[in-house]
């Protein structure tokens, strides 16, 4: 019996060289990477340089006791340079720091660049601090953002304000403002509308100080109150009416902010405490015990303790024989005495019940020479209108008012529905 080879198969040949292939395959990649170059990481190198040039802040704010020396020291400002400083400081710029200034001390890396010291929101003093250092006040751009809001009122109009998410500062002006013709507790009615412009000063998108109304109008009871802004002189701003009629009285119409009559000036009343007929010479006003009291106008204090059934009162004198009194306070204004100087507008105490009092409350009454007056009543005196030489820039305002104004109302954007 003749003997053969066996003949390897095409699949086995196949595998085989798909073998071979794989081992030169393996062993070329091993050969390379052991030929690679070594990498080499610098990380911590480039760190360094980025270091190097990044810009870093610290704050700091004047406490009471410190002086810029200690504080220099403190923010690492080499010696050399900080007596750079005191010597450049010809004008003694840097002797009018006081506590709640704030510093910014500037760093390239280690090394201070510049340090601002801020006064208030508008104002500060720049320290340049390079191969030549400089010194130099700084003033920020301010920009004037004008708002429009209007409003009706349901209940009060406090709170229609604020529903119109008008800011409580231009809420307690636009009161002030119109106080000396309505009263803001008695005279409002539901259905009252108002409407309002104010300017708020920014610089770089922080609001540097509350707005400040330019117009108004208030319709009460279907009568239009109008104000506008008139600066008199360069620093003194007043508030007129169309016509140019001054919208500050002599008095302010009542002695509270948003607090109600409790009872009315009534010269038959039944007295709540006594109960026997007894004349009510002026008006109570119900309010939150504590709630600060305002003289209503100018004058000096004539009578400034506790008496009677009035409890701790003040009395005010006024010019052409006028007087206001004040019953029932809880405390007086902190260093007020018989012979103190008032100015309208000024706290001189707080709601209580001393006296013969039921609850917290304010008496008020004003008197001419010896009549006593119904304050809610009484036609009260105005200040200076605009003068005659002023009058053409006031009328060419007027006109420019009444028709933003006239767009405002149009649009109504706080109406109910």
């Amino acid at each position: 019996m003749v003997g053969f080879k066996k003949v390897p198969s095409k699949g086995i040949l196949l595998a085989f060289f798909i073998s071979v292939f794989l081992i030169l395959l393996l062993y070329v990649d091993i050969s390379t990477d052991e030929s690679k170059p070594e990498e080499k990481v610098e990380v911590t190198e480039n760190l360094e340089n980025v270091i190097d040039d990044l810009i870093t802040y610290k704050i700091h704010q004047v406490t009471t006791g410190e002086n810029l020396s200690i504080i220099f020291e403190d923010f690492k400002v080499p010696l050399n340079t900080a007596y750079r400083i005191f010597r450049l400081d010809k004008k003694n710029l840097l002797t009018n720091i006081k506590p709640g200034d704030r510093m910014r001390f500037t760093y390239l890396g280690d090394k201070i660049i510049s340090i601002e010291i801020s006064k208030d929101n508008l104002n500060s003093l720049l320290i340049e601090i390079g191969d030549e250092i400089n010194i130099k006040n700084i003033t920020k751009d301010i920009e004037l953002i004008s708002s429009y809001k209007s409003g009706i009122i349901k209940s009060s109009f406090y709170e229609a304000a604020q529903d119109a998410e008008i800011p409580d500062s231009i809420i307690m002006d636009f009161a002030y403002i119109f106080g000396w013709d309505i009263d803001f507790v008695f005279d409002i009615r539901e259905g009252d509308s108002f409407f309002v412009v104010y300017e708020t000063p920014y610089s770089r998108g922080e609001k540097i100080e509350n707005g400040d109304i330019v117009a108004a109008k208030f319709i009460n009871k279907g009568k239009t109150y109008s104000a506008n802004r008139f600066f008199t002189s360069k620093d003194k701003k007043e508030f007129f009416d169309n016509d140019g009629n001054n919208m500050q009285k002599a008095f302010l119409r009542a002695p509270l902010d948003f607090a109600y009559i409790s009872s009315h000036f009534n010269p038959n009343r039944m007295h709540p405490v006594l109960h026997t007929i007894r004349a009510h010479n002026g008006v109570d006003y119900a309010a939150k015990r504590g709630s600060p009291v305002r003289t209503t106008g100018d004058g000096k204090v004539n009578y400034i303790g506790s008496r009677n059934g009035c409890g701790n009162e003040i009395v005010i004198q006024h010019s052409n024989d006028y007087s206001t009194r004040y019953c029932h306070l809880e405390k007086f204004k902190a260093g007020l005495k018989k012979g103190s100087k008032v100015i309208q507008g000024q706290t001189i105490g707080y709601v209580g019940s001393s006296g013969l009092a039921t609850g917290p409350h304010l008496h008020y009454e004003f008197k001419i020479g010896d009549k006593r007056i119904d304050p809610v009543k009484v036609k009260l005196p105005s200040a200076e209108p605009i003068s005659n030489e002023l009058r053409p820039g006031f009328d060419t305002l007027v006109e420019s008012n009444k028709l933003l104004m006239t767009k405002l109302e149009s649009l109504r954007p706080n109406e109910a529905e």
